[in-house]
């Protein structure tokens, strides 16, 4: 069985070495350069890689990993997307040749697309952009998925032990994002998710009626049924009634957001944080205990990782503090303090010791 790895990119010079390093136990590597002028594509040629290059007037992601996808050889049987800012763990192609079987069409694999500052692991899923060669084309001008070309269902296996890691390059520009999400919503109105993103980046961008609106649209959709999903757009649409101020529609859709996905932490947390903005200690501690119990975290894009830090506890001793209960504050510190070395951390530990001893 043939593995080929593939990818498109552009001005990435940085990262062309971590990623052969990490993606040469394939067969193949193909890499479509779209434009680079710092150099990536000469240095990608003196690489045992299969180059090409082209540029575009008008970008879409989807066109662009089609075109990849054409430099791939035709006796490859399994296909890996991974673009150059992505490196794996060693041994993934193995793990591949193990478990894939001539009925599997595509595999999903742990993904970790950010790390925190102190270089633990932040937003946490399972990613699937390996598939088998020459039954699935990308579609979606951003945000893009692929699509199979067959009609039915099709075998998907989890490679639970392929872990691909993302560090990308925080200078790029991602100012292109919101266009093609407009386009990607034009040209699909009934697509969920993207209606789904496209209110995200809204409100990424500030302007958040408009995020309100799409979101909500997104909700009315027949087919935007995935309950964590669901969730998320309630708790964005909460979000941006808050930046507008208005706060007793944040806290209706915060509710609401719980209400969906009572399962997730991210709406308790939410919800704590809006109660401790408001100086509410007590329906803080309340929201944000209730969000302890939950105690498996789902492997998705929506997950939050700082719903797992230290900051759950963090906020809890200062609510507890706040309450005057320094016994039950100082707990929750200790239990913050053994996921962060933030000094603060000690230090109100320290002054909830002296009240305990008053």
């Amino acid at each position: 069985m043939k593995i080929c790895v593939y990818a498109i990119c552009k001005n990435e010079i940085k990262f062309v070495h971590r990623w052969y390093n990490s993606v040469s136990e394939a067969d193949y590597v193909c890499v479509l350069d779209t434009g680079s002028t710092d150099g990536t594509y000469e240095e990608l040629k003196k690489l045992n890689i299969i180059t090409a290059q082209k540029r575009y007037d008008f970008f879409r992601f989807d066109v662009a990993r089609n075109d990849s996808l054409t430099l791939i050889q035709d006796d490859a049987d399994v296909c890996v997307c991974v673009d150059l800012d992505e490196f794996f763990a060693p041994g993934w192609a193995e793990k591949i040749r193990q478990q894939w079987k001539p009925s599997t069409m595509r595999a999903r694999y742990r993904y970790t697309w950010n790390f925190n500052p102190d270089g633990s692991e932040g937003v946490v899923f399972m990613a699937d952009k390996i598939h088998a060669n020459k039954k699935f084309v990308w579609t979606h001008p951003v945000h893009e998925v692929l699509t199979p070309t067959f009609n039915g269902e099709y075998e998907t296996i989890d490679l639970t032990d392929v872990q691909l890691n993302h560090m990308a390059d925080i200078n790029k520009s991602r100012s292109n994002y919101l266009p093609l999400l407009e386009l990607s919503v034009s040209e699909c109105p009934e697509d969920d998710r993207n209606a789904h993103y496209l209110g995200r980046e809204y409100m990424f961008n500030g302007q958040y009626e408009k995020a309100i609106g799409e979101l909500k649209r997104h909700l009315g959709l027949k087919t935007a049924t995935w309950a964590d999903e669901r969730c998320a757009s309630l708790r964005f649409i909460a979000r941006c009634y808050g930046e507008l101020k208005n706060t007793k529609k944040q806290k209706e859709f915060l509710l609401k957001a719980i209400l969906e996905a009572p399962y997730l932490r991210e709406p308790y947390f939410e919800l704590g944080i809006y109660f401790y903005n408001h100086k509410k200690y007590l329906q803080a501690a309340v929201a944000l205990t209730e969000m302890l119990k939950i105690t498996t975290r789902n492997l998705n894009y929506i997950s939050a990782p700082e719903c797992w830090g230290s900051l759950p506890y963090d906020i809890l001793s200062v609510c507890f503090a706040e309450l005057k209960n320094y016994r039950v504050a100082l707990t929750y510190v200790d239990l913050a303090i053994a996921k962060s070395s933030e000094p603060r951390l000690k230090q109100n530990r320290e002054f909830f010791i002296e009240q305990l001893n008053k």
